[in-house]
């Protein structure tokens, strides 16, 4: 990669670019920027954006799940168009899980679409990397909890890992 990739914990100030991001990253479900706002501040620890040139080319919101700490869940992989390729989604996980002072996580969730193949490559990647088992079952259906209106989502757990 001729390009180096900054990788770093969001601030609250990154919010809008944030916002304007996963806009323009279907099929990825768009929050209030009030919401985005909120992920780079209050989950700035388990959240990371990632930088080119100056320019906001990524960024995973995640939280450690309140009533099992040692799970990090991923909310959302955005990474622009112009960064494809590069390795942005995995650099962000690893930063987010070797990062100084972090929680420590022996399991990932987060929950993915079927149609979502990007996003399935990226986590069953990671499980590989981290020689770690993934499991996938339907936590939200698409009718009963979404009405019709919303694919099915999966809950994708990978782990234990160290």
């Amino acid at each position: 990669m001729d390009t180096e990739i900054e990788f770093r914990p969001p601030k609250s100030e990154d919010g809008a670019q944030v916002y304007d991001l996963i806009d323009q990253c279907p099929p990825l479900d768009t929050n209030s920027l009030y919401c985005n706002l909120l992920q780079c501040s209050h989950f700035s620890d388990t959240s990371v954006t990632a930088w080119l040139d100056s320019s906001l080319v990524g960024f995973i919101s995640g939280y450690q799940l309140p009533n099992r700490e040692n799970t990090l869940f991923v909310w959302q992989v955005a990474v622009s168009e112009q960064a494809r390729g590069m390795g942005v989604a995995s650099g962000m996980m690893k930063n987010i899980l070797n990062r100084p002072g972090s929680p420590d996580f022996s399991f990932i969730e987060t929950t993915i679409t079927a149609a979502n193949q990007a996003s399935w490559s990226l986590f069953e990647r990671l499980a590989d990397k981290l020689n770690a088992d993934m499991h996938r079952s339907v936590i939200f259906d698409e009718k009963k909890h979404f009405n019709g209106q919303h694919d099915s989502e999966f809950l994708v757990r990978i782990g234990p890992f160290n």
